[in-house]
């Protein structure tokens, strides 16, 4: 006889590519990116800023963190300037984290929206697979498995990536920004 036994539903899901997930492995690759998030910066800034911040990393240690998020496809070199007969790399990261947790209560307040986001969803889905599914379904063929995975949801993982680029696209071009402040 068990002495527990519960139905223990999915209630997150994170998609990444192993490559930006071992990137991600270390807390301050993460201080990392949220600095390059709003501005260009040196090695020395970055430095200087995550010394700011509590992190006494030495400059090589933090040349490592940034060279591995680049590697990971997460930073860019975004200027070049000349610098004392040198040239001086400025990094920007393309990529933004969110490490959040929802406030206690929180599923009850957002319960009703949760539910018309799922309608809409399911909807948009629909809509989508009904246009795209062809092409859905031609990535998804061409899709190498997950390696930590015994079942594959190449499927999901293209629909789920299709959101959340159409999500960054809104955000970066300033609709969401526009329609958070529109409801305030």
């Amino acid at each position: 006889m068990a002495l527990l036994e519960s139905d223990v539903p999915i209630r997150e899901v994170v998609t990444t590519d192993p490559e930006k997930a071992k990137a991600l492995e270390n807390d301050v690759r993460a201080k990392i990116l949220d600095m390059l998030a709003t501005e260009e910066m040196t090695i020395e800034e970055i430095h200087d800023e995550l010394h700011r911040r509590g992190e006494e990393k030495a400059e090589t240690t933090v040349r490592h963190h940034v060279n591995v998020l680049k590697d990971a496809g997460m930073v860019e070199i975004a200027r070049l300037e000349e610098a004392g007969g040198g040239t001086r790399k400025y990094y920007k990261s393309n990529t933004r984290v969110f490490s959040y947790d929802l406030p206690e209560g929180a599923d009850n307040n957002l319960a009703e929206a949760q539910s018309t986001a799922s309608e809409e969803l399911t909807a948009l889905i629909e809509t989508l697979y009904a246009d795209h599914g062809t092409e859905i379904e031609a990535v998804a063929r061409e899709m190498k498995p997950c390696e930590y995975c015994d079942t594959q949801h190449y499927e999901e993982f293209i629909v789920r990536e299709l959101l959340n680029r159409a999500l960054i696209e809104l955000g970066e071009s300033g609709t969401l920004d526009d329609v958070f402040s529109t409801e305030n």
